[in-house]
């Protein structure tokens, strides 16, 4: 059995004002699997790219999130499938070699300026009998 992914792409796929689904979506998750399936997985940047109903960025598409355990999550909306795909890269990069996921504004590609809808912290968990933090 192969190892689970460590980072997650999510890529609105279905347009939930048609109902139907989104082409330019579809086209995104297919071209930016191809091109993250190229990269150094020893380096630890795997990643599955998946697919997903709305994201709720209907109004600024393609939508598309970076994910993963203990990392910061990051939403980005206006995504162009062509034009952005080498930035999507270069962030999944950056993304990938950071330990908390973190980044700032001026070290993302400057394809994506602009296009960050979100970024959510990684939740910290506590427990409430010892009061140890947990991820």
């Amino acid at each position: 059995m192969a190892p689970a992914k460590q980072h997650t792409v999510t890529v609105c796929t279905d347009c939930r004002i048609t109902g139907t689904a989104c082409r330019p979506g579809l086209k995104l998750l297919a071209h930016l699997n191809a091109c993250l399936s190229k990269m150094d997985a020893s380096a630890n940047r795997d990643f599955a790219v998946e697919g997903t109903v709305c994201m709720a960025g209907c109004w600024r598409p393609c939508t598309i999130a970076f994910q993963a355990s203990g990392k910061a999550t990051y939403l980005f909306g206006d995504i162009e499938p062509d034009a952005d795909i080498e930035a999507l890269v270069e962030f999944a990069k950056l993304y990938g070699e950071r330990p908390d996921g973190m980044t700032r504004e001026a070290e993302r590609p400057r394809g994506l300026g602009g296009k960050v809808l979100a970024r959510i912290p990684a939740s910290v968990l506590v427990s409430e009998r010892s009061g140890e933090r947990l991820q």
